[in-house]
């Protein structure tokens, strides 16, 4: 992961700051610059496991239905996926679920990241308490500057290969999308109006928290996605947009 960071900062610096379109580095899973927490105040939060180790993050829409990321589910069958919610920790407590079936969006380019989003259907389904809850789905995205927060057990530096057992959270600013794409960060057109960002200094997901929530004023605002690096100063976190996203996530829900 480093050597490829590394490297798309050269083609970067070549470019005069454009990410070329299909070199774009997947969030797949770490929180920096954040804190420890629990899952109390993040219940929505779940561990998206394959093969019993965390793969991705995601969000509680219903009991039986969870929200994730689209590149989270490529190349894998629902039998080797299960999802952990209600725990602090991703290895152990809370309860664990068998993936049924899930869906990605039909229009997910993986080359350009556009509609990434995926909806999952559990085996069985979650009984609601302090600790598991559902998140309800942004109608409109906030203001550009409002405050939000990312969750998950991704990495803690960009290119580490190493997790932490505990919930991690860090608390950003919303980027809009017209924001995000405008000269004042380094993406350019490779945003698109799929996409909603985040940023705070210092401050950002990673690989690991791919999938999971970005949440401001108590509703689900953003899918962990992708971005260039984590926590660099000129390209935000770049997160699916829910609102955006809202009727496909719903009729899926109700037909998967």
């Amino acid at each position: 992961m480093l050597k490829i960071v590394i490297l798309l900062s050269a083609v970067v610096c070549a470019l005069g700051g454009t990410v070329p379109e299909g070199l774009l580095p997947q969030l797949d899973g770490r929180i920096v610059g954040g804190s420890a927490t629990t899952i109390s105040s993040f219940p929505w939060q779940i561990s998206l496991q394959r093969s019993g180790s965390h793969s991705c993050g995601g969000s509680v829409y219903s009991a039986n239905i969870i929200v994730t990321a689209a590149h989270c589910l490529q190349s894998v069958s629902a039998s080797s996926l299960q999802v952990r919610a209600g725990s602090t920790y991703w290895s152990s407590g809370g309860v664990v679920a068998k993936v049924a079936a899930f869906r990605n969006h039909e229009g997910y380019n993986a080359n350009t990241m556009v509609n990434d989003i995926a909806v999952i259907r559990l085996s069985s389904s979650l009984s609601f308490s302090s600790s598991i809850k559902a998140i309800a789905l942004a109608t409109y995205n906030p203001a550009n500057g409002a405050a939000a927060a990312v969750s998950g057990w991704g990495t803690q530096s960009s290119g580490s290969n190493s997790i932490p057992s505990q919930l991690q959270y860090v608390n950003v600013n919303i980027v809009s999308q017209s924001k995000c794409a405008s000269s004042a960060y380094g993406y350019g057109s490779e945003i698109r109006n799929t996409m909603i960002c985040a940023a705070a200094s210092g401050k950002d997901a990673c690989q690991g928290d791919s999938g999971g929530p970005l949440v401001s004023g108590g509703v689900l605002v953003g899918v962990v996605s992708w971005g260039y690096g984590c926590a660099y100063s000129n390209y935000p976190g770049v997160y699916a947009d829910v609102a955006v996203l809202r009727s496909w996530v719903i009729s899926t829900a109700n037909s998967i």
